[in-house]
């Protein structure tokens, strides 16, 4: 063998395993090559029949799993999508790119200057020039080389492998590699295109890798992972997380008219920097990314993915059950677990949360929270979360107690524990000029400078610094006994382009902040387990920030998701007085105003584990008789949509009444979750949707067919309804409890509670929770 064979088959050999195995040390870069997290491939109860396989033949590709195929043609060099079916039926306009992006080289051929502080707290550049107002002139030039394409690739590069392996048990691999061809500026570049399929899912999973092993320093930008183009009669888009706040949903189906087959795109790039167009194609948003590659760098993409549906509409007695609303409620959950691979889990859930925000603010003491601690642990709450307040403000922020508040804080925690609740601590990413992550590190803030006023400098997560807030937490874990975190307040969207940090340019800072702060979460659950992580919309963009994602949901347990609501605490920001001059009647409103809120958000974010995402708050205050149990009941019902989070207010203000009241409705779920894992499953084909006008139900069964169905009715609608439930099995016999009327409502066949046989009556605002058990 040649010296120039042995070298090309050695960098096709290393440019290959990008993807497949990167150390931790190095994931801010690499972070999404955690492509396959689950340990072992689980076939879904439901899973489509069929074949699934990968295999090339006279240079055609066929990918096949279930009822999903795509073939790509890579003769002549290029890389071409000729097909993309569904059940046998082409979802594609015509042949597709594949994936596209613009390849830039820097002017001079070195890596861009940073920014830095000189002595006397003046901006400049890493190489002395000057600084303008707002930081936008880098010395360093970006002269466009080509654009690179998969109809075009041949232009300058050959596909020099392609391999098929078996990474795990039930996973299959497809990995191309093509070279650039010596002849060209881009001698040295590499591209991989990967693919995988999963036994028992129609899902194909893709990302790519572009590696330099040239002497120049590139850019890349303008880059779709997935650049297809559906066939306008199969790009009716329905999102199933929502679109907002500058970011674009992460999950939207698209399907014919009839909605009776289409697939899923899932994009698993975080935030603000994922693109999802009109017509299928999914890949960064041109405002938010550019990657700037080095010599012997590699950017390596987060996966996208499509998941297949096909089948019937079906008519119920109540409304209508899609195909696509079959394949969300359970296959896809079942392959965003076992194959993407989610961090938190339902039946670790820490639920029902209380969280000190509502009423308190930052006016947290030691004693105001012993008293709370005293009467949440009466009302069953699981989980007591110190909201901001609890640390040193306006400075220094961070792990550090604020003596004034809280004199021992250590004994304060321990008071928390003993009373049976799990302590959760609230952080953010800004730090006075006295904590101890500045000291420790005085590099690791963002520059150019973001401050906030009451908070202190914002840090870096495109940084070092990002490993040392990991190790705090896991010390505040230790110290505190904290298994419970919030990260939270706006940061990275700021960007960051200090030098020594990770980023090159400001635009490249927003995904690898992103990263670094997903990277938090990794660590955490490698060295903490145990402890739930919740980062916030803010922490995660902007203030207010985008809703929660899959890329989220791999590294964080939880999602705090906007808007926060406050309706029917009163005066938030005080502790309650029953001397208010508020209307109780108009408060009541509004606390079941907020329970009509928190229904219609987690019902958009369906398309992921509802027990994932938190809601800001089920509000247990009373003012002058505001609160009811009736009230209690709807905040119970609501929040169960996915888990009893968040709940907040000033706790002193309830009656015994309420107290008592709370505890009878948490343990009744606990001992619901504990049965059927409730928390975990989340059905809403075939009923009405969210309405606070009418009559909406919807399940919450087990793969087994066990578990509860949650009916609110709303201010209107007939006083009594037939309550189906599609998801029920056939072929078994329930016994049907009502838990809220204290009533067993019989024995019924699954054939039964499918049609309809169950007629209740409840008040307007009235709820119930059905229990359906096995029969003994």
């Amino acid at each position: 063998m040649s010296n120039e064979s042995r070298s090309r088959r050695d960098f096709i050999k290393k440019t290959s395993l990008i993807g497949a195995a990167i150390p931790l040390a190095g994931l801010s870069n690499a972070i999404a090559v955690e492509h396959s997290s689950a340990e072992n491939i689980v076939t879904p109860m439901s899973s489509p029949g069929g074949v699934y396989d990968i295999s090339i033949t006279d240079k055609k590709i066929n990918i096949t799993a279930g009822i999903l195929a795509r073939q790509i043609d890579i003769s002549n060099n290029n890389f071409i999508i000729q097909r993309l079916r569904v059940n046998g039926t082409e979802i594609l306009s015509g042949p597709a790119n594949d994936f596209q992006f613009s390849i830039y080289k820097a002017t001079p051929n070195t890596r861009p200057a940073g920014l830095k502080l000189t002595n006397e707290g003046k901006l400049i550049w890493a190489d002395n020039s000057a600084v303008t107002d707002k930081a936008d002139n880098q010395p360093v030039q970006w002269n466009e080389v080509c654009q690179i394409n998969g109809k075009i690739l041949s232009d300058r590069f050959k596909i020099v492998d392609t391999n098929i392996n078996q990474p795990k048990p039930g996973v299959t691999r497809l990995n191309i590699t093509a070279l650039s061809l010596s002849a060209n500026d881009l001698n040295g570049l590499a591209i991989n295109v990967y693919y995988e399929i999963y036994d028992g899912y129609p899902a194909i999973r893709k990302w790519i890798s572009v590696s330099n092993n040239s002497a120049l320093w590139l850019k890349i930008d303008k880059l779709f992972i997935d650049d297809i183009n559906l066939a306008s009669e199969y790009a009716n888009a329905i999102p199933l997380t929502p679109e907002e706040q500058g970011a674009e949903s992460s999950i939207i189906s698209f399907s014919n008219k009839q909605n009776t087959l289409g697939i899923i795109a899932a994009s698993e790039i975080p935030s603000a920097t994922r693109k999802i167009k009109k017509n299928g194609a999914m890949g960064y948003t041109d405002e938010f990314f550019e990657w700037v590659i080095g010599p012997s760098e590699s950017f390596i993409s987060e996966p996208v993915f499509h998941f297949a549906y096909s089948g019937d509409v079906l008519k119920t007695i109540s409304g209508i059950s899609t195909p696509l609303d079959r394949a969300t409620e359970r296959p896809f959950k079942n392959f965003l677990k076992n194959c993407v691979g989610l961090r938190g889990s339902s039946t670790a859930l820490p639920a029902p949360i209380w969280c000190s925000y509502t009423n308190f603010l930052v006016d947290l003491t030691d004693q105001n929270m012993r008293q709370q601690a005293d009467i949440a642990q009466r009302i069953g709450f699981i989980t007591f979360q110190l909201d901001e307040g609890w640390a040193k403000t306006p400075s220094p922020g961070g792990s550090e107690a604020d003596p004034a508040r809280f004199p021992d804080f250590d004994a304060t925690c321990k008071y928390i524990i003993s009373k049976g609740l799990k302590l959760g601590l609230w952080i953010s990413c800004f730090r006075g000029t006295d904590a101890k992550d500045l000291v420790a590190m005085p590099d690791g803030r963002n520059l150019p400078l973001f401050t906030n006023t009451k908070r202190g400098y914002g840090m870096s997560f495109a940084s070092n610094w990002r490993n040392y807030f990991a190790n705090d937490l896991a010390y505040m874990y230790g110290r505190y006994g904290m298994s419970y975190v919030k990260m939270d307040l706006t940061n990275i969207s700021k960007g960051d382009i200090a030098d020594g940090h990770d980023s090159r340019t400001k635009k490249e800072s927003l995904l690898r902040g992103l990263r670094g702060l997903l990277e938090v979460n990794k660590q955490l659950a490698e060295t903490t387990p145990e402890l739930w992580t919740q980062v916030t919309h803010e922490i995660y963009w902007r203030t207010p920030g985008p809703p929660a994602d899959i890329a989220v949901l791999k590294y964080a347990c939880a999602f705090h998701t906007t808007p926060n609501t406050y309706l029917g605490a009163g005066n938030g920001s005080k502790r309650v007085s029953q001397d208010w001059p508020y209307d109780p009647l108009k408060l009541r409103a509004d606390l079941i105003k907020s329970c009509e809120q928190a229904r219609h958000r987690f019902f958009d974010h369906r398309g992921l584990p509802a027990y994932g995402i938190e809601f800001y708050a089920a509000h247990a205050v009373n003012v002058k008789g505001s609160l009811t149990p009736a009230v209690q009941d709807r905040q119970i019902c609501s929040w169960l949509m996915g888990g009893p989070t968040v709940f907040a207010g000033d706790l002193s203000s309830l009656t015994d009444e309420h107290i008592l009241h709370y505890r009878k409705r948490f343990d009744l779920l606990k001992m619901l979750q504990s049965k059927y894992d409730i928390y975990g499953h989340f059905q809403f084909s075939g009923v009405p949707v969210p309405t606070d006008t009418d009559w909406h139900w919807w399940g919450k069964l087990n793969d087994k067919g066990y578990g509860v169905v949650v009916v609110i009715r709303g201010n209107g609608g007939e006083a009594a309804r037939f309550i189906n439930v599609p998801w029920a099995n056939r072929n078994k016999k329930y016994v049907v409890t009502a838990h809220f009327a204290n009533k067993k409502l019989g024995v019924y066949s699954g054939e039964a509670l499918i049609n309809g046989a169950i007629k209740l009556n409840l008040p307007v605002l009235g709820q119930e929770i059905l229990e359906l058990s096995q029969t003994s």
